[in-house]
């Protein structure tokens, strides 16, 4: 357990986090965390939203594992109607 003071701050009060604190939460100074208060408890925990891949990630993780994880061509036959793509002219 670690003690820290409650200093004032404008109108309200604050902590300072212990660097072996937002190490242990893996956060940097001025990212975002999420605080809960059960009772006396107080809970911090590291706001990790969930990143969606890019495509030049996909693409790029799917080169460094080699070309056996790349994924089947599949012929979906041929163009029959407003579908059909032109990649060059």
């Amino acid at each position: 357990m670690t003690k820290v003071a409650v200093s004032k701050w404008g109108n309200s009060s604050a902590i300072r986090l212990p660097k072996a604190v937002l190490d242990a939460l893996n956060v940097k100074a001025g990212e975002e965390i999420n605080l809960s208060v059960v009772g006396s408890v107080v809970t911090l925990t590291a706001n990790r939203s969930p990143k969606i891949p890019s495509l030049e990630w996909i693409v790029a993780e799917m080169k460094r594992l080699g070309p056996e994880n790349e994924p089947e061509t599949v012929d979906w036959g041929p163009d029959v109607g407003s579908e059909r793509f032109y990649d060059h002219e």
